[in-house]
């Protein structure tokens, strides 16, 4: 047997069906971190080890398995570590580690910071590949604030063996110093955020706000502010670049933008590449522009049997001005109403609403039926403005109860929901449907008769309407028109151009000097109208019109028909609509009588 490392005893023990041998260790505490393996050489020999027997070797690979039996050791007790200012949270800041001689799951190790002055900025977690601490920044560095933090770091084992605890505790520890490196940096706001509010009628150059950043390096660089132009494409608002105070441009107008959102840029002076920003909201207020007045026109009534201090309406303001939220008004007499008002006062409730309440009792509807309280609304805008309304009370009857019972029209409504404007609304709608309603009789009437004038006007030439005009002149006995309608003053020689000729007038010939024809013709009339005592005065309008003209019907005057047969047949007048009946029954009469004479003298 060889023993060269480590006595090893062999024996035999008998048994009833087999020789076996069992190894067991010479010396005890056996050490796997000193030597793990061993190789032992077994002969076994046959006649009891007697001489001549034979011999048979065979070699035992030995291997200790590890035992949690040694705890974690630091490389070194003081471990210094350097770290830039600027680091982010959750950076790593360096690395340390604790040996174990064990293996596998006996040699995991779990680190941790002993709490103290430097341990609430750090923690420590491991790595599960090498085992190594990895230091972690907890909190943002400072190097104007604190150069330099010291902690302790425990190692322990991760997982402990009872059968050895009795060896004392089972971890290390080790001290951690971590410089802060100074890091040149950009300026710091005071705040991460800044809000300010503006009235919209503040004027231009007024300051609204300011931002404040600081250079917290020890070199301490003066600071310059702007704002980016991106923010305010519009250049509603400038910044003093030294001071950082922040004012308007122009008028802001909230109806347009209510909030404006603008971005401030701090640089260091000395070092222009480190800047820092800060986000600036601005907010339009309203101004006060409108009065507060009475929610609704609020009439109310009072019974003649109510008590001294009763409340008989509640009511409320409303304001014009955004936004809504937030406007508080307040009420309250007159100053010169409440020393002389011995009926009613206002109650403000403190809610923007208020009450009428009764100062006295005993009112009666006959000695005065209604009361008018005049009432003034204030309210907290910026400048705060205020109105006076009224609020009408009208006196009335009521039950025990207070229900109402006897009042006048108005009162009467009340219970359902109308007041005076909504009766007089409805009576003025009453009223303009009955105006409309005579208006669209009356335009219908006139357009009837103006459509029976204009078809007795439009017949023309054989229907003359004679009216006797300027009576009271001097001219009136001039010209007698009664002439005009005895036939027997006309010469005979004359044509009568009111009626169809009797005669057949000779035909017209073209005329070849037009100028000459003319002449003759105007002289010859001249000449019958001077000699003619029933012609009209020379005042009077004569019109004359050659008419039908461009007309497939031609010309109807009896002028024109003079150059007409006799025997033409005007029934086709007829079909011309009722227009021309008048026309039609003329012409037909007389073709009638020329049909008749005709006949006569073809029977003679």
């Amino acid at each position: 047997m060889d023993c060269a490392a480590l006595a090893v005893a062999f024996s035999l023990v008998t048994h009833p069906s087999l020789v076996s041998g069992v190894i067991k260790t010479a010396l005890p505490n056996m050490d796997r971190e000193v030597k793990e393996q061993y190789q032992v050489l077994i002969q076994a020999k046959d006649m009891g080890g007697q001489l001549g027997g034979l011999a048979g070797t065979t070699t035992v690979n030995i291997t200790l398995s590890d035992v949690n039996d040694n705890p974690p050791r630091f490389s070194k007790s003081f471990f210094h570590l350097r770290v830039p200012e600027s680091s982010a949270v959750g950076s790593a800041v360096g690395r340390i580690k604790a040996h174990d001689l064990d293996i596998g799951r006996n040699a995991e190790v779990e680190y941790t910071i002993v709490p103290g002055d430097g341990g609430a900025m750090f923690d420590i977690t491991t790595n599960e590949h090498n085992q190594e601490g990895i230091i972690i920044l907890k909190r943002p560095l400072d190097y104007e604030t604190k150069k330099a933090y010291t902690f302790k770091v425990d190692a322990a084992n991760a997982h402990l063996d009872p059968r050895f605890q009795s060896f004392g505790a089972f971890k290390d520890t080790a001290t951690v110093k971590i410089n802060v490196l100074d890091v040149d940096e950009p300026p710091v706001f005071n705040k991460p955020s800044y809000v300010m509010d503006v009235y919209e009628d503040t004027p231009a150059g007024t300051i609204i706000g300011a931002v404040t950043a600081q250079d917290l390096d020890a070199s301490s660089s003066p600071v310059r502010y702007s704002i980016d132009w991106k923010s305010d494409l519009d250049s509603y608002f400038e910044i003093d670049p030294v001071e950082g105070t922040i004012s308007t441009n122009e008028l802001l107008d909230r109806e347009s933008i209510a909030q404006h959102n603008i971005s401030i840029v701090a640089t260091k002076l000395n070092s222009p590449v480190l800047t820092s920003r800060v986000a600036v909201t601005v907010h339009v207020l309203d101004i006060n522009e409108f009065p507060p007045e009475l929610a609704s026109p609020y009439e109310t009534f009072v019974c003649e049997n109510a008590k001294v201090g009763q409340v008989i309406q509640t009511f409320s303001a409303k304001d014009q001005d955004l936004p809504t939220a937030g406007q508080q008004f307040s009420f309250k007499p007159p100053r010169e109403d409440l020393r002389n008002n011995k009926n009613f006062t206002i109650r403000d409730f403190g809610n923007n609403t208020a009450g009428i309440v009764t100062k006295r009792s005993g009112f009666r509807r006959r000695l005065q039926e209604i009361y008018f309280l005049p009432v003034v609304i204030e309210d907290n805008g910026y400048p705060p403005k205020s109105s006076t309304g009224t609020l009408t009370i009208r006196v009335c009857g009521c039950e025990s109860d207070g229900s109402l019972l006897t009042c006048g029209a108005e009162a009467i409504f009340l219970p359902v929901g109308l007041s005076t404007g909504a009766l007089i609304a409805i009576l003025l709608c009453i009223i303009i449907l009955l105006v409309i309603v005579v208006l669209y009789v009356g335009l219908r009437r006139q357009k009837k008769k103006e459509t029976l004038m204009s078809s007795k006007e439009d017949i023309r030439d054989n229907v003359i309407h004679y009216d006797d005009e300027g009576g009271g002149e001097e001219d009136t006995h001039a010209f007698d028109m009664g002439t005009l309608r005895n036939p027997k003053v006309v010469k005979e020689n004359l044509y009568r151009r009111d009626i169809k000729p009797e005669l057949k007038r000779a035909p017209r010939h073209p005329v070849s000097q037009e100028s000459a024809d003319i002449r003759d013709f105007i002289s010859q009339r001249l000449k019958e109208h001077d000699m003619d005592n029933s012609a009209p005065p020379y005042d009077s309008l004569a019109t004359y019109a050659y008419e039908g003209d461009g007309s497939v019907a031609e010309s109807l005057s009896s002028i024109e028909s003079l150059a007409v047969e006799l025997e033409e047949d005007y029934d086709y007048l007829n079909d011309w609509g009722p227009r021309f009946k008048t026309l039609a029954g003329i012409f037909g009469e007389q073709s009638e009588t020329q049909s008749d004479s005709t006949s006569t003298e073809n029977t003679h």
